[in-house]
């Protein structure tokens, strides 16, 4: 628990046996941490079973794909703060503390890992992912500058936190089941006028398997691609659109 607040943290898996145990492990162990939420996709190995074993809470999700996996545990997770995380161990719980200080005064925050002094030796993020990332987020940042002059650099970290009520106003105006989720729910938020905030956040190497959207270029382009549509999709779409958050929900907003 969190200033008062339950913390649930969120991990989508598919076909993570050989590192779901040490990432929930890792995260149960934290201070800070009330829940910790396994989204088994249709794994064909042991990762619902190991992810139990270690105490994890797990639930199924027959709809593949990053986003519908993350969005099921976001609509299931018990906490008033939700954190989402990956099952490759290439992030850590004591990063978990920035992210819950920062989204005090804000609806959501983001982990970048672009900050080369905290990409650890073996992370997977080359040249062409970090620049592909920071190239993005410099999109989405030029066409949402007015009127919120977000300062962004990092679309595709899956290490971030809203709270629960940031959430359900987000939902119903999601639809990527894949990667693409990330930068769409960023610019739902800042469509909607929600504080989005970004801070450094440690890049480690994954402790096993391979990752399943950026383990070679094809799939950086691919990846990459689907996010360039998402961003410009998302900005046209909110042209004249006025909706915003719920009225509790005001000092989270810019």
């Amino acid at each position: 628990m969190f200033q008062d607040h339950q913390v649930s943290v969120i991990i989508p898996a598919y076909n993570e046996e050989e590192t779901i145990g040490g990432v929930v492990d890792d995260m149960r162990q934290n201070e800070w941490v009330d829940e910790v939420l396994v989204v088994d996709n249709n794994s064909r190995d042991r990762t619902g079973e190991i992810a139990r074993q270690r105490g994890a809470r797990v639930i199924e999700e027959a709809r593949p794909g990053y986003g519908s996996a993350l969005r099921c545990g976001l609509n299931a997770a018990e906490g008033d703060m939700l954190v989402m995380t990956e099952a490759d161990g290439s992030f850590r719980a004591n990063d978990l503390i920035k992210l819950l200080v920062y989204l005090a005064d804000a609806g959501l925050v983001l982990g970048t890992r672009t900050t080369r002094q905290m990409v650890q030796q073996g992370a997977n993020m080359d040249f062409s992912l970090r620049w592909g990332n920071v190239t993005m987020a410099k999109l989405l940042e030029l066409l949402w500058y007015v009127p919120h002059e977000p300062r962004l650099t990092d679309v595709g970290c899956t290490y971030r936190a809203l709270w629960k009520t940031t959430w359900r106003s987000l939902a119903e105006h999601l639809e990527e089941d894949g990667p693409a989720f990330s930068p769409e729910m960023m610019c739902e938020a800042l469509t909607q006028g929600y504080r989005v905030i970004e801070v450094p956040v440690h890049y480690y190497r994954r402790m096993g398997g391979d990752s399943k959207h950026s383990d070679s270029f094809l799939k950086v382009a691919r990846t990459a691609l689907m996010m360039f549509r998402t961003i410009v999709r998302k900005r046209w779409e909110s042209w004249g659109v006025s909706r915003g958050p719920a009225a509790s929900d005001a000092a989270n907003k810019v």
